[in-house]
């Protein structure tokens, strides 16, 4: 919330990036909505000083010994060498996941765009919020800072797949076996289905998002569109609309409401894309570029600016310098196909890449595309009028989603919610007996040793229920019209439960209780009716039933506190309160477990302040 403040300075500093209104908003409020998608997580992981990974796994037949995994945060700091084309969501979306996993940043923006990453750094110190150390910012050469590092350390890298590889083979981080994630330039693929016809609406969302990502940042994103791969009798038809809207596309000063696109980054930049796209033509021939473009704004000068260019291979399985050399900036290839085959093909020629997305409104297509080409790519966008009011588009990385690509792509994964934040924690097994680990973990485990009070738990506050203390209830014997009643209330009339003539060539000796009435009988025999700090029930985790209940069986239930979760108070007038997870463990005359589940239940704590 304080770097939304701020946003407007970022602005201010974005245009001279060569970004406009639109681009900057990507990169600032797209950035500052990703600390706010992985704040949103926090509830998700237990209030200690490592999470778990998994469920518990059984090691012995008696379940005397077991494992469980768990992860701890890397006690070293994550090392974040970013890309020029996103100061602000390029830092901000690598933070939010190490911050989350309690290890520190020192963050290594690139030289050209570095002083607005230093803005918002600088922000997010005055802030007061974070711990001190949490964030430091290194602007210029890095120097010698990767010779320093240790195997407790994370390093990760976005950027071209070529400086990827130097500062992966650095030997500082081989013979410290640390952790290198890149995420790389590739040569993304945007597909049109061959169901679709120039009529239809997804036609003209292709074109749409094509030209979006051709010129969007001036095609200065690692997830831009390079190769546009069309059925080949809409080749023409795509080409003309194609070129039809690139001629729309206004340039000059992107401080400019009508500036569609900006400049790139810099001059340097500038004339690496026209290597690129002099390399690229050696193969394939240039359809639409315009070298003698108006600029809107007194302001600017043409040095660092590009029209769209769009080029054409008409045998791009031959001809395969398309699928090799990127020009970093607005320029694309069109490319035809025969068969949805040959266009997974040619998708996987970029030999890894961060995203490619098909236009079909046939979900057969989309099908076999999604399967077809997932080896090669890091996501998959299938996009169509059912879904283009609210997509993100082929170009927009989602928190929750992970980002990265095989291959080319740099052969990591960053964000994807909880999973990004796995990268900066060590996975360790823990193994021992349920009690000891019930201890250790501070989760009681299934089989663990139990403690009675003569209280019962929905009497207690917060604070005083303690792990493993358990409810053992009294019993039930299960009847006829237990199960006819729980039928006829519920509307559930499964055969096995109601109509003994259909059991036969079933797993069934005689019809069975429901496995929702064990769960709601077990409730009757576990919850105090009376008022207590138990404000509510919050849900069911878990539930499994392992053992088919027959009439006439007598049930009890073993209710055990298994994990105990502290709630913030938003406001001082807000109830203080926790979550308890409980485990109920419904056992038969024989001693069986019949049913297992996890609930939990928001209680009152007893001190209110």
């Amino acid at each position: 919330m304080y770097l939304l403040e701020q946003k407007e300075h970022y602005y201010a500093l974005s245009w001279a990036t060569g970004a406009t209104r639109a681009d900057s908003w990507v990169d600032i409020e797209g950035g500052i909505g990703n600390l706010f998608a992985y704040a949103s997580l926090r509830r998700q992981f237990p209030n200690e000083t490592y999470c778990y990974d998994g469920e518990p796994v059984k090691l012995s037949k008696l379940n005397t010994f077991m494992g469980h995994h768990i992860c701890v945060p890397k006690e070293g700091v994550a090392v974040h060498i970013n890309a020029f084309n996103f100061p602000v969501w390029g830092m901000l979306e690598k933070i939010a996941v190490n911050w989350l996993a309690g290890v520190p940043a020192i963050v290594k923006p690139a030289t050209v765009t570095c002083y607005l990453t230093e803005a918002v750094v600088r922000d997010c110190i005055r802030s007061g919020f974070l711990p001190e150390g949490a964030l430091q910012l290194i602007c210029g050469s890095a120097g010698d800072l990767l010779n320093h590092l240790e195997n407790q350390d994370v390093v990760t890298f976005t950027g071209s797949a070529s400086t990827g590889k130097l500062l992966k083979a650095h030997p500082r981080i081989l013979q410290e076996s640390i952790p290198f994630n890149m995420e790389a330039d590739s040569l993304n693929a945007c597909v049109l289905g061959p169901d679709v016809e120039p009529a239809d609406a997804e036609f003209t969302l292709f074109i749409k998002e094509v030209v979006r990502e051709m010129t969007t940042k001036a095609g200065q994103k690692c997830t831009a569109v390079r190769r546009i791969i069309v059925p080949e009798n809409r080749i023409e038809s795509v080409k003309d609309a194609l070129v039809a809207r690139l001629k729309t596309t206004s340039m000059g000063d992107p401080r400019l409401k009508e500036v569609r696109m900006g400049s790139l980054a810099g001059v340097t930049q500038h004339n690496e894309v026209i290597l690129k796209i002099k390399e690229l033509q050696t193969e394939q021939e240039v359809i639409y570029e315009n070298i003698n473009f108006e600029l809107l704004g007194t302001q600017v000068k043409p040095n660092a600016f590009m029209a769209p260019t769009l080029m054409y291979n008409a045998k791009p399985f031959e001809q395969q310098l398309c699928h090799a050399v990127e020009a970093f900036g607005p320029v694309s290839t069109l490319m035809p196909y025969k068969t949805l085959a040959d266009a997974i093909q040619l998708c996987k020629m970029g030999k890894g890449s961060l995203v490619s997305s098909i236009v079909t409104y046939n979900n057969q297509h989309a099908r076999q595309f999604a399967i077809g080409a997932a080896c090669m790519h890091g996501r998959i966008l299938i996009l169509n009028r059912d879904c283009a009011g609210e997509s993100t588009g082929h170009g927009s990385p989602m928190p929750m989603l992970v980002h990265g690509g095989p291959g080319r792509a740099g052969g990591g994964e960053e964000m994807g919610g909880k999973r990004g934040v796995m990268h900066y924690l060590q996975r360790t097994a823990v193994q021992g007996s349920p009690t000891t680990l019930s201890v250790v973990l501070n989760q009681y485990q299934y089989g663990g040793k139990m403690q009675e009070k003569t209280i019962h738990p929905f009497q207690q506050y917060f604070e005083d229920l303690e792990l493993g203390e358990t409810l053992i209830t009294a019993k039930h014997t299960v009847t006829d019209a237990d199960v006819v009643q729980f039928a006829n209330v519920s509307g559930d009339h499964f055969y096995a439960h109601v109509d003994v003539t259909s059991l036969e060539g079933t797993l069934f000796t005689g019809r069975v209780a429901h496995g929702y009435y064990l769960l709601s009988k077990a409730a009757g025999l576990f919850v105090d009716g009376r008022k207590g700090p138990v404000l509510l029930n919050y849900g069911i985790e878990e539930c499994k039933f392992l053992k088919p209940v027959y009439m006439g069986t007598t049930i009890g239930v073993r209710f055990t506190c298994k994990e105990k979760i502290e709630q913030e108070q938003k406001t001082p007038e807000d109830v203080a309160k926790g979550i308890v997870k409980w485990q109920v463990d419904v056992y038969d005359d024989q001693g069986d477990t019949v049913a297992l589940a996890t609930i939990l239940t928001m209680i009152k704590k007893r001190n209110q302040h």
